[in-house]
């Protein structure tokens, strides 16, 4: 019996906070006309105070719950894609699995930037397909703000907090399956985006203790990568499984920046209206992005979307799912 993956919930959650660029520019050199010019971001929302990455992968957790009415016990495997999680250790999936009560279930994290959530998805799908698993929740959580230099106006005016998600069930009609073709790609390139670096020792004194860099990224180069490399993966997806870019009826880009896509728009020969985004008052929400700008959408599929994320690695992935 072939088993197949059904995605039958989504939801997203952010913090309370809301921090305009006018703020920003009180701590840095930069302004409202700047930002929006060249990122469209308005808004971003930052976790303050006791919230943290797996308070908000709770929340979106529950979300599914309550959307499928669905005991947390009936929960098989949680993946959370971060690259801010709680801690090195334990994964945040655990702390998410420990604050729903999903005692039957085994949870860990990914890390791969900000295609985590394509990345999870796509290793969700193969979990479910083994016939172990029914029931499987894929989080993209994200607190930005805890990893940025705020010295910086080349990351931190971009990013904000946020998490999204979605349920993965397992069916046996074909008619069912969401998960219709699949590419992830990484290229090994460790210069272009970082984030968290933790030297080792230079010696062994009593001093010693770790210590991570802020987040960094070569803006013009994340860019050129967005714009030319992505698409490119995207195009030779689509001709995989058979379906024109005209055939789409959403396609949801990484929210990294307004301007990167209305390039891949461009590149697609597609209109902006069938790219649903979120980046203008969420900011860059990195592996988040999709998954929320999902949930946005979720209730309104009637045909194939297109999911691409990309992010440090480089790590760039697409997925073409329908409901």
């Amino acid at each position: 019996m072939t088993i197949y993956t059904k995605i039958t919930a989504a939801g997203q959650y952010v913090p309370k906070r809301v921090v305009d660029n006018d703020e920003l520019a009180q701590i840095m050199a930069t302004n409202d006309d700047w930002i929006q010019a060249h990122t469209g971001i308005q808004t971003r929302h930052f976790a303050m105070d006791d919230e943290n990455t797996s308070t908000l992968a709770t929340q979106v957790a529950q979300q599914l719950l309550d959307q499928q009415h669905l005991a947390a016990s009936a929960i098989d495997l949680i993946i959370v894609t971060t690259i801010t999680p709680d801690a090195l250790t334990p994964a945040t999936a655990c702390l998410v699995q420990a604050n729903i009560g999903a005692d039957h279930a085994f949870a860990f994290d990914m890390s791969a930037a900000c295609a985590g959530f394509t990345f999870g998805v796509a290793t969700a799908d193969k979990f479910i397909r083994s016939g172990q698993y029914q029931n499987v929740m894929v989080i993209s959580a994200e607190v930005n703000s805890k990893m940025m230099d705020f010295k910086d106006r080349t990351a931190a005016v971009f990013f904000g907090d946020g998490a999204g998600g979605v349920l993965l069930q397992a069916t046996t009609d074909p008619a069912e399956n969401s998960i219709l073709a699949e590419k992830l790609q990484t290229q090994g390139n460790a210069t272009v985006i970082h984030s968290g670096r933790v030297k080792p020792i230079t010696t062994i004194a009593a001093s010693n203790y770790p210590q991570m860099d802020a987040f960094y990224q070569a803006g013009r180069e994340v860019f050129q990568f967005a714009t030319t490399v992505v698409p490119q993966q995207m195009e030779a997806l689509l001709a995989t499984a058979h379906v024109a870019p005209t055939d789409l009826q959403y396609v949801i880009c990484h929210q990294a920046n307004l301007r990167i896509i209305e390039q891949i728009a461009t590149k697609l020969a597609l209109p902006m209206a069938q790219f649903p985004h979120n980046v203008e008052k969420f900011g860059n929400t990195s592996s988040a992005g999709v998954a929320m700008a999902l949930a946005d959408v979720y209730d309104t599929m009637t045909g194939p979307v297109l999911l691409t994320a990309f992010g440090g690695g480089l790590a760039y992935g697409s997925i073409l799912i329908k409901k």
